[in-house]
């Protein structure tokens, strides 16, 4: 009983019969061919040579199955037992990652490469744990022929993916990165940060009172926040723009939006009015700066336009904020 409940029902690979091996071999040969469809499907209508690509990994690994299909009936029989690999305690499992739309281009080939070797990895453990000659030639060729899938595919690429191809697909995927999550992200943290700058600013010197200022902060950044998101979640369904999906791009306006305001909201959480407020104009020039670097590294503004820009910005609103909370 205890050690069915430490097990969880699954088995030792130590324990399989080579029967239950290629049976296992078969299955997994099988999954790992589905997975490299579902990525070529997830790939092609952005990037169209990627996806060949991974048709012909597909298509490699069902010649694995071919094969260990042959040599299983040769042996047991037409009947294989149904072992898959969530069934084997320590074996490698696959991340459901090519449910993911739209596909990261590199972390599916990189996926993709870890696959390879893990596969590779399985062969050479179960060559070593089988006595019958022709099956423990068989798997040490699939795990030579797995080993040998990353020159495989580097050929591939090479034939299918030359290198104007390839910079463009790499291109499309930044643009698509910057369209759905740096620009709409952009915005919102200086949406967040700027204007909300007036109001904090001006209940702080106008009350006094860190508490009020603190929930003048907090309602002006989730308010701001939620409003950011909306607005970029409604104006525009991607498909003609291409800016990705709507959600995406809401969840991130809306959530840097309130980030920004709440950097500097958060000090009056400290009851000393001046501490309270040295240490929010001190992370007000934090988030001036971080604005002025993401304009720099992912929109390429000059880094002096950019400075210019928002630091000129800041200070009026700072300014109008502080001037408001005076009167």
């Amino acid at each position: 009983m205890i050690t069915r409940w430490f097990s969880s029902g699954r088995r030792s690979f130590s324990s399989l019969s080579e029967q239950e091996i290629l049976a296992l071999a078969i299955s997994s040969e099988e999954d790992d061919a589905q997975i490299y469809r579902s990525y070529a499907d997830g790939l092609r209508a952005d990037y169209p040579a990627s996806a060949e690509i991974f048709e012909h990994m597909a298509e490699e690994e069902n010649r694995h199955r071919k094969s260990l299909i042959d040599l299983y009936k040769q042996r047991f029989g037409d009947t294989i037992p149904l072992i898959r690999r969530e069934h084997v305690r320590g074996y490698y499992e696959r991340r459901p990652d090519w449910l993911v739309r739209p596909l990261n281009l590199e972390k599916t080939r990189a996926q993709a490469e870890e696959m390879e070797q893990q596969a590779a990895r399985f062969y050479r453990v179960a060559a070593a744990q089988t006595q019958d000659a022709d099956t423990r030639q068989l798997l040490g060729d699939l795990a030579a022929a797995e080993a040998n899938h990353q020159e495989e595919a580097a050929r591939l690429t090479e034939e299918l993916l030359p290198e104007g191809v390839r910079k463009v697909e790499e291109n499309d995927e930044k643009r698509r990165f910057l369209l759905t999550y740096v620009q709409p992200g952009l915005a919102g943290l200086m949406d967040g940060s700027i204007s909300t700058l007036a109001p904090i600013f001006a209940a702080a010197f106008a009350t006094g009172n860190t508490w009020t200022t603190f929930l003048v902060g907090l309602s002006a950044s989730v308010g701001a926040g939620i409003s950011m998101g909306f607005t970029e979640a409604v104006h525009d369904d991607g498909v003609l723009s291409g800016r990705g999906s709507p959600v995406k791009r809401g969840l991130s306006s809306g959530i840097m939006t309130t980030i920004g305001g709440l950097g500097h909201t958060l000090p009056y959480l400290i009851p000393n009015f001046k501490i309270a407020t040295g240490l929010a104009i001190a992370i007000v020039f934090v988030e001036l700066w971080a604005i002025t670097w993401i304009q720099n590294r992912y929109m390429e503004t000059p880094w002096a336009r950019a400075a210019i820009q928002v630091m000129l910005g800041g200070a009026l609103v700072f300014a109008a904020g502080i001037f408001i909370g005076n009167i």
